[in-house]
């Protein structure tokens, strides 16, 4: 069997696993860079992607990699208490630890130091996640509107957020949505509802502290990392 290898890196606003989308596209402003390897930074291997709206990526679970297998697994959109086969989830606790996102592909760019650079939208990756494998999203083969979603028919209900001025001056005036649309979907795991915890979520260069309570998630404090 072939020994597979990353051929590119994800560098994106999420350094740690907290805050991170729960699945590909549901944050549309989030942007992030597919950077490849040197020995695959060759421009000729990405003649004709622009040509592609979306991409598929195959990536690894860097931060879950394990050599033990469980059958089940409790996804967190079933409350953390209720077993599924891990066959049927999108656990990063699998076998070959492998996951599959699509993204929307924004451009293609030369980057000094970086060579061609993937900047895509809604990617659900880890800062350093590498990738495996990256794929033309094409609509007649990989759209089936009739699809059923299983116990996950749906993104869940979102929040509001409420940021106050003095605080919403501190994030770069570039990514204030995209922090927005992180927020919105409520980055807790789905188990925690205590209205009096104040959670902490690096993003980007800052370190912010907030707080849900009800349907409403207000942003206490954020920081400067650097």
């Amino acid at each position: 069997m072939a020994e597979i290898r990353p051929i590119a890196y994800m560098h994106s606003d999420f350094p740690e696993k907290f805050g991170i989308p729960r699945q590909a596209g549901i944050v549309r402003e989030l942007e992030s860079l597919v950077v490849f390897e040197p020995e695959y930074r060759d421009a000729q291997a990405l003649r004709g992607i622009e040509g592609f709206s979306h991409l598929w990526l195959i990536w690894q679970f860097s931060a879950a990699v394990t050599e033990r297998f469980s059958p089940t697994v409790r996804p967190p959109r079933l409350g953390g208490n209720v077993r599924m086969g891990v066959f049927a989830t999108r656990s990063p606790f699998r076998p070959n630890s492998l996951g599959l996102s699509c993204v929307e592909l924004k451009a293609v760019q030369a980057r000094p130091g970086l060579g061609t650079v993937l900047v895509v939208r809604g990617a659900d990756l880890m800062d350093g996640t590498p990738i495996f494998d990256v794929k033309p999203y094409i609509p007649y083969a990989d759209c089936h509107p009739e699809a059923s979603g299983g116990f996950a028919p749906d993104a869940g209900a979102t929040l509001r957020v409420e940021i106050p001025e003095a605080l919403l001056e501190k994030i770069p005036a570039d990514k204030r949505e995209a922090l927005r649309g992180v927020l919105a979907n409520d980055p807790r795991p789905r188990y925690q509802q205590d209205a009096a915890r104040v959670y902490a979520m690096d993003f980007a260069d800052l370190t912010l502290r907030f707080c849900v309570e009800g349907d409403t998630l207000r942003v206490r404090e954020i920081e400067n990392r650097q």
